[in-house]
C-alpha cells in the first residue's frame, strides 16, 4: 500500500488527524473565532510594530553604523594626516638642518675669507711701513751723504787754507769744494 492513496481514501490519515485536532481543541476550549480574531490582533500588531518601531529602530541602527564607519574612516584619515604631518615635520626638521649646516659653514667660509683678508691688509701695511722706512732712510741717507759732502768741503776748504797759508776767495772755496764733493761721490 502506499502513502497517497491511503492519504486520500476515505478514513485516511488525514481524516484521523484533523478528527484527533478537533477533539483535542474541544476539550481545551477551542474556538475558530476566537482564533481567528487573535491571528488578526496579533497580524495589526505585528504590522504596526514593524511600521512604527522595528523600522524606526533599524534606521537608527543603520545611521549609527554609518557614523561608526565614518568615525573609523576619519579616524584612519586623521590618522593618515598625522603620519604625513610628521614626515613633513621630519623633512623639515631636515630641511632647517641642512639649511643651518650651509649657514655654518658659509659663516666659516666668510669668517676664513675676513681673515685672509685681514692678514692681507697687514701684509700690505706692513710692506707700506717697511717702504716707508727705506724711503726715510735712503731721504736721511741723501741728507747725511749731503751734509758730509760740505762737512767734507769745508774741512778741505779750511785744510786748503791752512796748509796754502792763503785765504781763499770765493770762487777757490767754491771750486776746492766742488773738487771734494765730486771725489767723495765717487
Amino acid at each position: 500500500m502506499t502513502f497517497i492513496p491511503l492519504l486520500a481514501a476515505e478514513g485516511g490519515i488525514i481524516d484521523t488527524l484533523a478528527e484527533s485536532a478537533k477533539q483535542t481543541g474541544e476539550k481545551f476550549g477551542f474556538n475558530s473565532w476566537l482564533f481567528f480574531s487573535q491571528i488578526i490582533s496579533f497580524s495589526i500588531v505585528a504590522f504596526l510594530l514593524q511600521k512604527f518601531a522595528y523600522k524606526p529602530i533599524l534606521t537608527v541602527l543603520e545611521e549609527r553604523r554609518k557614523r561608526i564607519a565614518e568615525g573609523l574612516a576619519n579616524a584612519e584619515k586623521i590618522k593618515q594626516q598625522l603620519a604625513d604631518s610628521e614626515k613633513r615635520y621630519e623633512e623639515i626638521l631636515t630641511k632647517a638642518n641642512a639649511e643651518a649646516q650651509k649657514m655654518i659653514e658659509e659663516a666659516r667660509a666668510s669668517a676664513q675669507v675676513l681673515a685672509d683678508k685681514r692678514n692681507q691688509q697687514a701684509i700690505n701695511e706692513a710692506e707700506q711701513i717697511i717702504a716707508k722706512a727705506r724711503e726715510a732712510t735712503i731721504v736721511e741717507r741723501e741728507k747725511t751723504l749731503a751734509e758730509i759732502k760740505r762737512e767734507v768741503g769745508r774741512l778741505v776748504i779750511s785744510t786748503t787754507a791752512k796748509v796754502t797759508g792763503k785765504v781763499l776767495s770765493s770762487d777757490d772755496q767754491k771750486r776746492i769744494s766742488d773738487e771734494a764733493v765730486q771725489e767723495v761721490g765717487a
